[in-house]
């Protein structure tokens, strides 16, 4: 058996006890004895020597109940060692099993099954990170953030400066069989008493009596300042104590699976498409036959995942790593899969995160699934999508209260000849102008040697002070180049971000910045409470406001009577909410508007103060628009609330709820949060694909504040796949040429037209023929 670091003494106590003397140690024969010792530091191969007997016909029975005996203690597995075998120079040892095994190595494997192959159950998932393909592990320079002090001095930094307790005792102790002290710079201290102070020591440690304090010396057993965080970190533990106890450590791929979450055995089915591809040709007469229908079943639902431009993923990737339109394009996989008639699907643009080449297949798997027999409703923005499509349904004119109208149905063809805002960007009439000019830059930022998930050791630059559009179909590695490598590596400059960055040789540059600003899709909170105004802060300048009123000051009422977080001003009924959550057996929870304060949120002496003749409740109830006329005058408040309205937010409601807003939404929210904030002139911002749910006329007025950012000397990174963000950017870093395994390169860098011209990739003639569009423009950029 192999056994893991520092169980060796619990090993042997147990082999002594069932009566086995004779231990078989990394090829070495050794007695059992009390208080055996091994490196703990090292895996070691330890077999328990069942017999020792020379085989005649007299011990066949005592053979026969040795090997009984052994297979029960073993699992079904033992080894027979021949020594006459090896002093004549053979091979010594062989193995025999009841399960499948190699008669050479030994390995012996289950009886295959489903679940074996399965990281959600205990069969199949790799033992060491339980099916999470990764491991939380001490970091090390976060636990000596400064080598140059000692111990005494406060080097470890989760223990703090010496003080009179038992683990300083115990490291004092190891240190001394070192040569060291708690005085010695941490830097001074030999990697392997470090080792043994972080891992723990293998033998009891001696406490002198005048350190301890007590009569005699103590001897204690001390398992490593490793452990003791790692106990902090526990899920019994407070959740303060993990919070503290998780800022030592970091999240690393299991060394055991290496991320693939599955045990040894079930990694077999890597690489699952080429092993599929040459199976056949491998197998008997027999087995094929019976493996026929197996394997189309399997080539076909890896066909409809391909068909859908899921080429990039793994099999074995996380469900809650999938974007939206991921997960989307799975279950419409499923369902083109499932082969059924006369459905009615509807999907709320399934084109998320797709590039434009694998738009088309998109489209085409639509387009089955139409020609089954079913109806196929889509809510899309995307161009190609809405052209493909049978009949066309357009809802405006505007957003907000100026829309909700059904201003068009008809064919495409019908569609262009129309005369909407949606109408006018398909035939052309508006279009999303190209730059004149494109930005040279400030300065650059190079990132080198970054070799995180497919990528292949990119070396990128980032020229400061521009508009910067990373592209390239899905899984080539922009993800991965900039949310998970670059603003990582600033986070942790800036901020001390716990998150590591994937792995990279250096970063050159960083210097020319102070700050980063990530924009990103996910919700503003995760309760119905959280809103626009509490998100951008300008809900506190509203209720200062009212404080100030002089009917608040007669009541002597303070800012938390006008929130409808705490007691005093919300209604009690609803605690705030506005309504009552009303529990449905067996069916989803309904929401009804609270009786007492009719969704208002708040008591009735609360809601008599009013500003203009308008109480809290109806300033929460305003759109952006109409809060903008509203404190026109109040230029605390205006300041906030404009921005929103400039980043085309001015149809949603100061008080809206956060989970009622799109993805798309709450990243301009959050953009417009930022903006209201003064910037440095060289803060980074990094969005990732902010055209997510946007119309033309949105894109349109998105890009306008982004260019605005830049203007001011700021530098803006986008991941996108829209042609109309790729067309204004100042310069494109184009990762490719695939998915997956065949991506993780830079395929080209420049201009939108140097990318066109050299023709690279498979972004590259879709932006030549956004730019041939406005040919005047392009040659000037040129």
């Amino acid at each position: 058996m192999r056994t893991r670091k520092g169980h060796y003494k619990e090993l042997f106590e147990t082999v002594r006890k069932k009566g086995f003397l004779t231990v078989r140690v990394d090829g070495e024969l050794r007695e059992a004895v009390q208080g055996m010792k091994l490196d703990r530091y090292k895996n070691h191969d330890i077999e328990v020597v069942v017999d020792k007997l020379k085989v005649s016909a007299k011990d066949v029975e005592r053979l026969r109940k040795s090997v009984g005996h052994t297979l029960a203690q073993g699992n079904g597995l033992m080894m027979v060692y021949d020594k006459d075998a090896e002093a004549e120079g053979k091979n010594a040892v062989r193995y025999f099993s009841k399960n499948l095994m190699c008669p050479v190595s030994g390995i012996s494997y289950r009886e295959p099954a489903p679940h074996n192959f399965s990281f959600n159950s205990a069969q199949g998932a790799c033992p060491h990170c339980k099916g999470l393909g990764t491991v939380s592990v001490i970091d090390q320079e976060k636990v000596i953030p400064n080598p140059k002090l000692s111990i005494r001095e406060g080097g470890l930094a989760p223990l703090g400066k010496y003080r009179n307790a038992a683990i300083f005792w115990e490291i004092e102790a190891v240190l001394a069989k070192y040569d060291c002290d708690l005085n010695t710079p941490l830097q001074d201290v030999g990697e392997e008493a470090l080792a043994e102070i972080f891992n723990g020591s293998a033998e009891q440690l001696r406490i002198p009596a005048d350190t301890a304090r007590t009569t005699n010396d103590l001897y204690l057993t001390y398992d490593g300042l490793g452990k003791y965080l790692q106990q902090m970190a526990d899920s019994e533990m407070t959740a303060a104590a993990q919070r503290w106890a998780e800022q030592f450590s970091r999240d690393a791929v299991c060394p055991d699976c290496h991320g693939t979450r599955l045990n040894r055995e079930a990694l077999s089915i890597a690489e699952l498409q080429e092993w599929l591809g040459g199976i056949e040709p491998q197998l008997s007469e027999k087995n094929r036959a019976i493996a026929h229908e197996i394997l189309k079943e399997i080539r076909t639902r890896l066909q409809f995942l391909l068909d859908v431009g899921l080429d990039y993923l793994s099999l074995s990737r996380s469900s809650v790593t999938l974007s939206g339109g991921e997960s989307q394009r799975i279950r419409l996989a499923t369902q083109i899969g499932s082969q059924l008639v006369n459905v009615l699907y509807i999907l709320d643009e399934p084109s998320i995160g797709l590039h434009s080449r694998d738009n088309a297949k998109l489209i085409r798997s639509l387009k089955e699934l139409r020609d089954l027999g079913n109806t196929v409703i889509v809510v899309e923005h995307d161009k190609e999508m809405m052209l493909a499509a049978d009949y066309i349904v357009d809802i405006g004119p505007r957003a907000g209260r100026l829309g909700g109208e059904v201003v068009f149905a008809g064919t495409p063809g019908e569609m262009l000849k129309a005369s909407t805002l949606t109408s006018d960007y398909l035939n052309g009439r508006r279009t999303i102008e190209i730059p004149a000019t494109r930005r040279k830059g400030t300065g650059m930022l190079r990132l080198i040697g970054a070799t995180g998930n497919n990528l292949k050791g990119v070396t990128a630059e980032f020229p400061l002070g521009t508009f910067i559009c990373v592209t390239g179909v899905s899984g080539s590695g922009k993800s991965t180049l900039i949310n998970e490598t670059l603003l990582p590596i600033l986070s942790q400059k800036f901020y001390r971000s716990l998150k590591e960055p994937m792995p990279y040789e250096s970063i050159e540059g960083i210097e020319l910045t102070d700050k980063v600003v990530a924009v990103d899709q996910s919700p503003l909170g995760r309760t119905p409470r959280s809103n626009p105004a509490t998100y951008t802060g300008v809900f506190s300048d509203i209720r200062n406001l009212f404080v100030n009123l002089p009917e608040a000051k007669i009541r002597g009422y303070k800012p938390g009577r006008f929130s409808f977080n705490v007691k005093g001003g919300r209604c009690e009924t609803c605690k705030g909410n506005g309504y009552k959550n009303i529990e449905m057996n067996f069916l989803p929870d309904v929401l009804v508007p609270c009786e007492t304060c009719r969704g208002k949120r708040y008591n009735h002496e609360t809601l008599e103060v009013r500003f203009k003749g308008k109480s809290i409740a109806d300033v929460l109830d305003m759109t952006i628009n109409q809060a903008v006329e509203f404190f026109e005058n109040v230029p605390s408040i205006l300041h906030k609330i404009k921005v929103l309205q400039d980043v085309g937010l001015g149809y949603i409601k100061l008080g809206q709820s956060s989970t009622t807003l799109s993805g798309g939404e709450s990243q301009r929210v959050k953009l417009a949060t930022e903006l209201s904030k003064r910037d440095t002139g060289h803060t980074i911002y990094i969005l990732d694909e902010p055209t997510t749910g946007l119309h033309f006329e949105d894109i349109r007025v998105l890009l306008g504040v982004l260019q605005r950012l830049v203007d001011k000397g700021n530098t803006v990174i986008v991941i996108e796949h829209n042609m109309d963000v790729i067309k204004s950017a100042d310069y494109i870093i184009d990762m490719g040429p695939e998915g997956g395994r065949g991506g993780g390169q830079v395929v080209a860098c420049g201009t939108p037209e140097e990318i066109a011209a050299w023709g690279k990739g498979h972004t590259a003639p879709f932006l030549a023929e956004e730019l041939s569009a406005a040919p005047s423009q392009q040659k000037q950029n040129q």
